[in-house]
């Protein structure tokens, strides 16, 4: 049931895309397939990616990769473009001096978290889409899309929320 309402979400996230932008920004390919994500993740490369995190991903992001093993953004300037489970890692690998900014800004709290997320989506892109692990002081995963230019962090209860933020701030353009 999950899984039909993110194929959904995607779909009218498509569509509204196609609307907004037009199809010149698409390949012919996803147009005639209505369709600009890549094919699904596999089991295996979603374990992999687990193992070398040393982490367990949350339910709705392997969700969303069963769907899409990665997903462009219609608009890379304000919203990122999610990527292959096999390209995630750790913001602090990918991005150590943002992480280090942060801690030495006297905002220790959002360095430490920032130290602990995963990016997802947004890699050579103005901003990122982070999940952040639970810790000792949450027991549930964090999302958040991050950017320079983002007073903060805008946090989403799940990925889902995030989506269809994306669908409603397209509708009101």
């Amino acid at each position: 049931m999950i899984k039909e309402g993110v194929e959904k979400i995607l779909s009218d996230l498509l569509k509204k895309s196609m609307t907004q932008v037009g199809n010149n920004y698409f390949t012919p390919q996803q147009v005639q397939g209505n369709w600009i994500g890549n094919p699904a993740a596999t089991t295996s490369e979603v374990q992999e990616t687990e193992l070398r995190l040393g982490i367990q991903l949350p339910e709705d992001y392997k969700e969303f990769l069963s769907i899409a093993n990665g997903y462009p953004t219609h608009n890379d300037a304000v919203e990122p473009s999610f990527l292959e489970v096999g390209q995630i890692q750790y913001l602090k690998t990918y991005d150590h001096e943002i992480v280090e900014i942060w801690k030495g800004t006297g905002n220790d709290e959002t360095g430490a978290i920032l130290e602990q997320s995963i990016i997802i989506a947004g890699m050579n892109e103005e901003q990122y889409f982070l999940l952040i692990p639970p810790n000792n002081t949450t027991t549930v995963w964090r999302y958040w899309k991050f950017a320079s230019w983002i007073p903060g962090e805008i946090e989403y209860k799940n990925l889902t929320d995030y989506f269809l933020d994306v669908i409603s701030s397209i509708d009101s353009m």
